[in-house]
């Protein structure tokens, strides 16, 4: 029985209620029939929830997102089709600003104000608070662009126990090592290594002692010379530089974004600094980072999430990464980036559950379809069911070399140069040493 049913009954079978009261409990009572419509109309609304950084220093992870949505919601503008019931979607975007504690208050607006059905979470900073939060309150979220490990160790779970509403596809911090380290191994160089790190989760995750860089580095024989952790709004490195420089320090590596790169590359050559080989996680992502160095870019090696050569397709739109990459040149006339794939393939997973859920506005059913979700996305497959880790679905990856273009279209592409984590990606040359790209 609804509110209102129950105030009607008691209106009428008050024996001394004028007749104005009796209309006015009439009116009240059908006053309530738009109001159950539009209950009946927000019960066929599913709402998802987009955490995101479109601005501050992770900004360039989110530069292609206001493109990707508007294509998203394209295809779910007439609604899904589920279990033979016609949903609306709803898409919340919310921008974290690159802000840990932002993102935190911004995850609870969506999910206890804007009552998510889905959370989303592209910013791998605020997954963690956003996790937590989701896991309490029962609302499935799933994230992506970190490394697994500073997300299930990040939250003090284990590969084992996962958790109980949110989860996570990305590599792992592992496959970096393997990568990183393999694409070293041919180099005729001393084996001196300089690392460096921000002090946030994926930092501290390619810092660890026993699964980190460092435990590459005495794996393989490297000599290292740690620069330690550095605060997010740091921009001087001349005690890294003078360090690295004291050591001899023939590659730098560790985890840092485009801007802290450009600061201590700057300081670097300003001290004479110059190491044979720069491999650093996240700050080579993007093309705008390496042009930003001008000629000095030529070179620089990175992990590569994506990029238009991988050989996978879109679930949705049955577009290859070649296809997607092209459609977003052609859009915007600006050279593609990884977080492209990323961001699609985030809602590839989110919208593949929900329709493969009996219920979608069942938490629980929700939670369930996801954990069991097995997918072929534009960056390769997500496998929930079949993971070792629970909550958690490992994506591949590789690592690549940032080679100057001779009359390319832009001024520096991407050349994949080591598969060791994912045969099924081609190599396309091996990495050649800064010194050796100068003189060519």
């Amino acid at each position: 029985m609804s509110d209102s049913d129950s105030e009607s009954e008691q209106v009428l079978a008050a024996p001394s209620l004028h007749r104005r009261h009796l209309l006015l409990g009439g009116a009240a009572a059908l006053g309530g029939l738009p109001a159950l419509v539009r209950a009946q109309s927000a019960a066929r609304t599913l709402k998802i929830g987009y955490l995101t950084t479109l601005s501050g220093v992770r900004a360039n992870f989110g530069e292609a997102d206001t493109w990707s949505l508007e294509r998203i919601r394209a295809l779910v503008k007439d609604g899904l089709d589920i279990a033979g019931e016609r949903y609306r979607v709803e898409i919340v975007v919310r921008d974290t600003q690159s802000d840990a504690n932002r993102g935190a208050s911004l995850a609870a607006e969506l999910v206890l104000r804007e009552k998510v059905d889905l959370l989303l979470v592209q910013d791998s900073d605020a997954a963690l608070a956003a996790g937590q939060l989701c896991d309490v309150h029962g609302v499935p979220m799933i994230s992506t662009m970190g490394p697994w490990q500073a997300i299930v160790f990040g939250r003090g779970s284990t590969p084992a126990k996962g958790f109980p509403f949110s989860f996570h596809f990305f590599w792992g911090a592992d496959d970096v090592l393997k990568n990183f380290f393999g694409m070293w191994e041919p180099l005729k160089i001393e084996r001196r290594l300089g690392t460096l790190y921000i002090d946030n989760g994926p930092g501290h995750a390619f810092a660890d002692p026993a699964t980190g860089i460092p435990a590459g580095a005495r794996q393989h024989g490297y000599q290292e010379t740690s620069g330690g952790f550095f605060k997010i709004a740091t921009d001087d490195f001349s005690n890294q530089v003078s360090s690295f420089k004291a050591a001899q320090t023939r590659i730098v590596s560790g985890f840092a974004y485009a801007n802290h790169v450009a600061t201590f590359w700057k300081q670097a050559q300003q001290a004479s600094f110059r190491p044979e080989v720069v491999t650093l996680a996240a700050a080579f992502l993007f093309p705008s980072a390496v042009e930003a160095l001008g000629p000095a870019g030529n070179g620089m090696s990175t992990e590569v999430w994506w990029t238009p050569a991988f050989p996978f397709k879109s679930s949705l739109t049955g577009q290859s990464a070649r296809a997607l990459a092209d459609d977003w040149e052609k859009s915007t006339g600006r050279q593609w980036t990884q977080p492209i794939g990323y961001g699609h393939a985030l809602f590839e997973v989110g919208l593949a559950a929900l329709k493969a859920t009996p219920n979608p506005k069942d938490r629980k059913a929700l939670r369930d379809a996801i954990a069991g979700l097995q997918l072929d996305t534009v960056v390769g497959r997500v496998d929930f069911k079949s993971s070792p880790i629970r909550s958690v679905a490992v994506t591949p990856m590789v690592a690549g070399q940032w080679r100057r273009t001779q009359g390319g279209r832009f001024p520096y592409e991407l050349v994949i140069t080591h598969n060791a984590t994912a045969p099924q990606i081609p190599v396309q040359d091996g990495l050649m040493l800064l010194s050796q790209l100068k003189a060519v």
